[in-house]
């Protein structure tokens, strides 16, 4: 089976895209049969290999960058540094692998010997979206081969170009059936998970999320899901604030889990922020300053709730292409609380502003929608920071800055967020397991 794939930028047929959900059950045999081979090698000769993917990431960016913007139209800046932070993420967990970490041994009980060893779950499925491609393979793949599983990479049906190239240089640094690319839609997905893999590794929508949890079972999951971020902005929030906020919920066109979404200022910080976040929103322009939103039913979402809001104050940037799916940055304000524009995670170029009374209003407000990802906290006040950081409920909270990530620091999420880690060293937990080895000495 077959399918067009669309160029977000002008909304017209680019290629087409090849559904090997059929070949499932096959390819993951094929990790299946590669697994003993890949666990066997020592920290050290996996991270040799996972280097040279590195290097190869490198030595071919500019034809990973030309696809990443093939399949999302993202500014090829962008789409460079999203390869440069993939190959990072292979040179990351190559070394995180040979730093072992875990529980130690010794004669913890009277005449015994016990040592933990970590084994690998055997073949991952790692399913991944549309707004980091590339980025968000690396994600899953780099900790999981680190830790000695094979993977199956299912991309999103309308970004194949990256995963499939991927899958190419793996087969050859990697080894066969070590890391390979199964294409097409939800169907394939399914098949996926469905198949006989030891773990699925999915990063997507939450309904997406709980039909992998439903169909996976007693298997290991590990789950990203919506964001729909909080922002907490005091009075005494640096002048910086908007600009960096704007900054944040236009960077790639507002599609990422943990961009801004919903503004919560606090007392008079709600006039200057319906100001200032308005006039920075609107100096970003759609089609120069960040690329399209991905697919149709993307740019349908963002009108059906940014058309919908009942906003007593709408306030938008331009537009400077013509055809595909751009939208234009947006700020909403005077929503009521249950307006689908802020319960709803729009994955838009959008910033909803309400406002609360004081830092506990404000907290409440946060909370109020079942997701729990990222937030940030925006005031000079750093006691004042370090206690609302402390009272959120988020996998990752910033304070004066946001979407500042590194391989270095987990990201994870919360409630209807998800459930597991990415990034750090504590990622390779999600795709091994400990064993407990006694010997009695006596």
């Amino acid at each position: 089976m077959t399918g067009d794939l669309i160029d977000p930028r002008t909304g017209l047929v680019r290629g087409r895209l090849t559904d090997s959900g059929g070949d499932a059950a096959a390819v993951v045999a094929r990790a299946r049969a590669a697994a003993p081979a890949w666990a066997a090698f020592t920290p050290r000769d996996r991270a040799r290999r996972l280097l040279a993917l590195a290097d190869r990431l490198d030595e071919r960016a500019s034809a990973y960058a030309a696809a990443e913007v093939a399949g999302t139209g993202k500014p090829a800046a962008d789409a460079r540094e999203e390869v440069e932070q993939a190959a990072d993420l292979f040179r990351f967990y190559a070394g995180a692998v040979r730093a072992e970490l875990g529980p130690g041994g010794g004669q913890l009980i009277d005449g015994h010997e016990s040592w933990v060893r970590f084994e690998p779950l055997g073949v991952v499925a790692a399913i991944v979206p549309w707004n980091y491609p590339l980025m968000m393979a690396a994600w899953r793949c780099a900790p999981a081969l680190a830790a000695g599983n094979t993977v199956v990479l299912k991309p999103a049906e309308t970004t194949p170009d990256t995963a499939l190239l991927l899958a190419e240089d793996a087969a050859i640094l990697l080894g066969p059936g070590v890391l390979q690319t199964l294409t097409g839609g939800r169907e394939c997905g399914t098949r996926l998970v469905e198949a006989e893999v030891d773990a699925v590794a999915f990063t997507g929508s939450g309904a997406g999320g709980l039909d992998v949890a439903r169909r996976a079972g007693t298997r290991r999951i590990s789950l990203e899901l919506g964001g729909n971020c909080p922002v907490l902005v005091l009075p005494d929030a640096p002048e910086r604030t908007w600009a960096d906020l704007a900054d944040a919920a236009t960077y790639n066109a507002g599609q990422s889990c943990a961009a801004p979404a919903r503004v919560i200022a606090v007392g008079s910080a709600y006039a200057t922020a319906v100001a200032k976040l308005g006039a920075a929103l609107a100096g970003r322009t759609a089609g120069r300053d960040f690329g399209p939103l991905n697919n149709a039913a993307q740019a349908e979402r963002y009108d059906r709730l940014v058309d919908g809001a009942k906003a007593e104050v709408r306030t938008a940037g331009a537009v400077e292409a013509d055809g595909g799916y751009f939208r234009p940055a947006c700020l909403l304000a005077g929503l009521p609380d249950d307006d689908p524009a802020v319960t709803e995670e729009v994955f838009g170029p959008v910033l909803t502003v309400q406002p609360a009374r004081d830092l506990d209003e404000a907290l409440r407000l946060a909370g109020s929608v079942p997701q729990a990802l990222a937030a940030s906290v925006w005031t000079a006040a750093l006691d004042t920071a370090l206690h609302a950081a402390r009272r959120l409920d988020a996998g990752e909270t910033w304070v004066n800055c946001h979407l500042v990530q590194t391989a270095e620091l987990p990201h994870g999420g919360r409630g209807a967020s998800g459930t597991g880690t990415d990034l750090s060293v504590l990622a390779l937990a999600e795709y091994r397991r400990p064993k407990t080895v006694t010997v009695n000495l006596r």
